[in-house]
């Protein structure tokens, strides 16, 4: 179902500028989502009260997010009941949690997981029980409620929109020509190995050892591949999924994101339709709220985890519990520890190697989601009508994040009216780093950061700032694990067990995407 396409006159947007919107309308709003205090109390307190409550399950599972939802599904499929998870934040789910803004939901992070591929059934069999696909005449069916809706994404490029995020409108031959030679190395690598999703379901192989051990854009100078426009989209690609850019991640990183799913179609040929995506307005909250549901009162939120601590006969783990502030020791045969890997490895006493290798080399990206509360439909420029994804082309100064996603854009309202378009930015490639990136996160009053997302978003909507109501901002300091280049050629690895102790988490892939989590979690619960 397509928003309906509305246009201004280019003399009526002109006289919109930001200033003046500014000037129009106060936008109210602030910081909301993560409580960053939370898990600084960790690594700042010094000492903590004594237990007093002490708790025996059976199996224990450290971490809400998608991994250890999924290793609590994986527990109840087996019939095993007796298992409790600790969640830091107040609601489980991760990155994929969602919320509301004006009482229109939207997504605080992950926003739509693809049709998943024969390498990840956990996936498809979890969209199967949630009602999302069904096998019609030996065919499976994807429900057409979920599916994203067409129009899926454009680009606002040289001054108009065009449909898809690939730059083609007015590029000249020299261009189209490395768009093709890059869809044809994609097309070699796909047929030289098996790229998969989650990534250890095939072999890492020399060839993609080779890749692993050298940033993706060092190949692409081997390659000769240095189109402004290509290089842009990549980098663009690997800023969406890894959280820094082409400079940073791994050429296998940047290969994979391509080979494992849809390939690299270049304008022009000849290739199968697009993957689907399944969207809901509040992104993949919808698919973490349905596997917190059935935990009832399995789940404990609010816990801050101190120590786990394996013995003779189990585990025993302490949390800090932030409702009641107090020390809860809980004693369990078995724990899951589905938290990033530089928290394990700070609470897992007497850490395994394996354990300290990973933290040590795992580069986490900070993360910047802000939703935008509208009151009106925006005007539009040229192009292709409101899509679901909507990017603006333009160098890091001027146009830094991953464009927006529309909250409403799955409503079947015959007439757009207000909605929450929500966008993204990757701090992974500041100058300065991560780093930098989470002092910038810390540092940068709200205002200044509504200020320079409006400023970016008004290049393609100038009206922008005399509609919007309200932006709210959430803050990821270590959003995700960024695939830096590795010589031990370690992408996409299962963690082995430090006896009674699992680890599940997408830190382990090296990159966070909803196969991976939920494919080592279930593994984990297994």
């Amino acid at each position: 179902m397509q928003r309906r396409h509305l246009l201004a006159s280019a003399a009526g947007a002109s006289l919109l500028t930001l200033a003046g919107c500014n000037a129009d309308r106060a936008i109210q709003g602030g910081f909301t989502g993560i409580n960053h205090t939370r898990g600084h109390q960790l690594r700042d307190t010094r000492s903590w009260p004594a237990p007093s409550v002490q708790h025996k399950p059976r199996v224990l599972i450290a971490g809400g997010g998608v991994a250890g939802l999924a290793a609590a599904r994986a527990l109840r499929l087996r019939g095993m009941n007796d298992f409790a998870l600790l969640e830091l934040e107040d609601e489980a789910g991760g990155n994929a949690r969602g919320g509301s803004v004006e009482a229109i939901a939207c997504p605080l992070g992950a926003h739509y997981l693809p049709l998943p591929g024969p390498d990840a059934p956990e996936v498809q069999d979890l969209l199967e029980e949630l009602g999302l696909r069904q096998r019609v005449s030996g065919r499976w069916q994807y429900d057409e409620r979920h599916l994203c809706h067409s129009p899926q994404e454009r680009l606002f490029f040289h001054g108009a929109w065009q449909e898809g995020l690939l730059p083609v409108q007015g590029v000249g031959e020299a261009t189209l020509a490395q768009y093709r030679a890059f869809a044809a190395l994609v097309e070699q690598a796909r047929k030289t190995v098996h790229w998969s999703l989650p990534a250890w379901r095939s072999p890492h192989t020399p060839f993609k050892q080779a890749l692993a051990a050298q940033t993706f854009a060092a190949w692409l100078n081997q390659q000769g591949l240095n189109d402004t426009h290509l290089r842009w989209y990549l980098d663009y690609c690997c800023r969406d999924d890894y959280g820094a850019g082409i400079g940073t991640v791994s050429a296998w990183a940047g290969i994979h994101y391509f080979a494992s799913r849809h390939g690299f179609s270049a304008p022009g040929a000849e290739s199968g339709e697009r993957e689907g995506l399944l969207t809901w307005p509040e992104g993949n909250a919808w698919l973490t709220r349905r596997l917190a549901a059935p935990l009832g009162e399995r789940l404990h939120t609010g816990q801050i985890v101190l120590r786990v601590e394996p013995g003779k006969h189990g585990v025993e783990v302490d949390a800090f519990n932030t409702h009641t502030h107090t020390v809860e020791r809980w004693q369990a045969e078995q724990v899951v520890v589905a938290l990033p890997v530089f928290v394990a490895a700070r609470i897992v006493q007497n850490a395994p190697g394996f354990l300290q290798e990973a933290a040590a080399r795992t580069v986490h990206a900070p993360w910047l989601v802000a939703n935008l509360h509208i009151d009106k439909p925006l005007f539009d420029r040229p192009g292709p009508a409101p899509s679901w994804d909507n990017l603006i082309y333009g160098d890091a100064a001027t146009a830094p994040g991953l464009g927006y996603v529309d909250a409403m854009h799955q409503s079947l309202l015959p007439v757009p009216g207000a909605t929450v378009l929500t966008y993204y930015r990757a701090l992974g490639s500041v100058e300065g780093g991560p780093k930098k990136g989470r002092e910038l996160l810390l540092q940068k009053p709200w205002a200044q950061w509504r200020d320079e997302i409006l400023r970016e978003l008004s290049i393609a909507h100038p009206d922008l700032g005399a509609k919007a109501t309200r932006m709210d901002i959430t803050r990821y300091g270590h959003a995700m694990a960024i695939p830096v280049p590795d010589k031990g050629g370690r992408a996409g690895q299962v963690p082995p067990a430090f006896g009674r102790i699992r680890f599940a988490h997408s830190d382990w892939a090296g990159y966070s995407v909803f196969e991976e989590a939920f494919a080592l979690g279930h593994l984990a619960g297994a």
